[in-house]
């Protein structure tokens, strides 16, 4: 004989090996496409916008969100040849918003630093060399001066 126990928040439930033993009742109900709190991904089965995907990391909400879902919207139903190149003024105008918020949208970091060059040697801004990793600065040793002389 089966029977549940109480424990805190906990319910434990004891059931008999013939509980097990009888083919389950329960009915399974198939997934809704239209249930708004069911993850669908960036585009909806009936191929609009889903604004709260995760994926879009926010940029929906905010003080630029209006911009951006222009942009986006402009760029994700664009039939031009060349997609999205109509809608230059839209992302335009989320780019300028975006430059009014720096907090909330940082430009990304490899701009505010400076180009290191390929090679090393290159001269840096103090008028030092900048090195790589694998470059090592090259200093005459005995031996290699010997070498070369003879």
């Amino acid at each position: 004989m089966s029977y549940c126990k109480q424990e805190g928040k906990d319910r434990i439930i004891f059931v008999t090996k013939e509980d097990h033993e009888t083919p389950s009742n329960a009915e399974l109900i198939a997934d809704d496409p239209d249930d708004p709190y069911e993850e669908q991904g960036l585009i909806l089965p009936n191929g609009e916008i889903n604004w709260n995907c995760p994926c879009l990391g926010g940029m929906a909400s905010g003080p630029c969100g209006s911009q951006f879902k222009e942009a986006f919207s402009c760029f994700h139903y664009s039939q031009e040849e060349v997609k999205g190149s109509e809608c230059i003024e839209q992302f335009r105008t989320m780019q300028e918003c975006m430059q009014r918020y720096p907090d909330l949208y940082p430009q990304e970091e490899d701009k505010e630093s400076p180009p290191q060059a390929e090679s090393g040697g290159a001269p840096a801004a103090d008028g030092s060399a900048l090195l790589s990793e694998n470059d090592s600065p090259s200093v005459a040793s005995p031996d290699s001066a010997s070498a070369a002389d003879g």
